[in-house]
């Protein structure tokens, strides 16, 4: 067995550094590229690049590709729904690692700025969300009002709002563990599967947004459910 050293790359040219990070972007595809997915498909190592433009964020400015996380003024709320849409997609616990486009809008950097580190970042978002976790809060207590489309365009009182939150929305998914509970399709397993959380009797015939009136459904079932019941009430 033959023992061989790296090439070192200490001249190369900034100009082909560039083009490297412009090539694994372009072949993903995706419009940046980050520092992990770099230390595995670039031609030269991640610290050559970064000590040869001072950061890995100045590299990809540099090479004209967005950056992540660079949204300075990022609330707490954007972070944790950000947060939710990445956990959905995976179906389990993100990674620092996963925290990358297309699968992420900020990269992991922004949430250890905001909450001290990567963990305490996990920690307040499923503190957050868990607080949250009642079928009817205070604040939805008061009944609303909704006129129903139907043709006796009846007036139906409701003691919750007819929008489901982002934060009920990953409890009912959680619950049914990222997955439709038709057809049992997931993110996880075809990033093309894209989950709703629907309403299981309908709000217009009074059905409530609560907990367990609520379930998660892949886009396709969600609207053959949607079809069946429109189907349903032209044959009454």
């Amino acid at each position: 067995m033959k023992f061989e050293l790296n090439n070192y790359h200490k001249n190369i040219p900034d100009a082909d550094l560039l083009e490297d990070i412009k090539r694994i972007a372009q072949s993903l595809p995706q419009k940046t590229v980050t520092g992990p997915e770099y230390e595995i498909l670039g031609k030269y190592s991640l610290s050559t690049v970064e000590k040869r433009f001072g950061s890995w964020i100045k590299s990809l400015e540099a090479a004209g590709l967005e950056t992540l996380g660079r949204k300075k003024n990022a609330s707490k709320e954007e972070l944790f729904e950000n947060l939710k849409e990445v956990w959905v997609k995976l179906g389990r616990q993100p990674s620092y690692q996963d925290m990358h486009a297309p699968l992420s809008k900020f990269s992991g950097k922004p949430y250890i700025i905001r909450f001290g580190s990567w963990r305490k970042g996990l920690e307040e978002f499923v503190e957050f969300v868990n607080q949250t976790e009642k079928p009817i809060s205070e604040t939805n207590s008061k009944p609303t009002l909704d006129i129903s489309s139907s043709a006796a365009n009846l007036q139906t009182k409701h003691k919750t709002p007819r929008d489901i939150n982002w934060r009920m929305r990953f409890i009912v998914m959680r619950r049914d563990n990222f997955k439709c509970k038709i057809c049992g399709k997931s993110p996880a397993k075809n990033p093309e599967v894209e989950l709703h959380v629907d309403h299981i009797k309908a709000w217009a015939e009074g059905g409530e947004t609560t907990f367990d009136n609520l379930q998660t459904l892949c886009s396709t079932c969600n609207i053959g459910k949607s079809d069946l019941e429109m189907h349903d009430d032209k044959s009454h």
